[in-house]
């Protein structure tokens, strides 16, 4: 399937960021929006010059809800991104290298701790901030793999992530750019009313013509 998928969209390349903490903030913006929405509002932290933990701490509550409005609901995403900039600051002194240092389970852990990052979020930071193999699992991969009848779509999320990687080797690159195809096969073909024509799981999915 990975394969398929990627013979029809080609290599993704995710995710797109300069800096780690730009992947953080990207992952808590990108809840319930588009990326199309999410990029514009990390332009604007950039070009307010508000893209640091720092930055967003001294910004004013106001200030940063309309900066990051693009992505909507900028007064609970704003609170988030306070949340996960307080935590940085005080665990780490803004050190994202310092945390690296954790082992997996800790990271991920810490990370379940901060305000508005939950199971989805932490694994998108784990994975492309901090580079470690913790698959991604989102509305799109529920929508996809239920449709060829690998999962059932009401399994709790770890049971959903645990399908993949027990399957599949525990690779980085991999879990990268399987998201990532996931994501785009989600959005462009596999939708709330599929493109079933034009999706190159076909021939392994029970679903084709529903």
């Amino acid at each position: 399937m990975y394969h398929r998928l990627r013979e029809r969209h080609g290599p993704q390349k995710w995710w797109p960021a300069d800096t780690p903490f730009e992947v953080m903030v990207g992952a808590i913006l990108v809840q319930r929006t588009t990326w199309t929405n999410t990029s514009r509002a990390i332009e604007n932290l950039k070009s307010a010059g508000k893209l640091s933990p720092c930055a967003i701490r001294e910004a004013g509550d106001e200030e940063l809800q309309e900066i990051i409005r693009p992505a909507g609901f900028f007064r609970t995403k704003a609170r988030k991104l306070r949340a996960l900039s307080e935590f940085l600051g005080e665990r780490y002194s803004d050190s994202l290298e310092v945390m690296s240092e954790l082992p997996d389970g800790e990271l991920r852990d810490q990370l379940l701790s901060i305000y508005g990052v939950g199971d989805e979020t932490a694994d998108d930071i784990m994975l492309y901030a901090f580079g470690r193999p913790s698959f991604v699992v989102d509305a799109y991969t529920r929508r996809i793999f239920a449709r060829l009848g690998l999962v059932d779509p009401k399994l709790r999320y770890a049971d959903i992530q645990t399908v993949f990687q027990d399957r599949i080797p525990r690779d980085v690159a991999l879990y990268n750019e399987y998201h990532a195809l996931i994501v785009m096969h989600g959005k462009d073909v596999c939708k709330t009313r599929p493109i079933c024509s034009e999706c190159p799981l076909g021939p392994v999915c029970p679903k084709i013509g529903v």
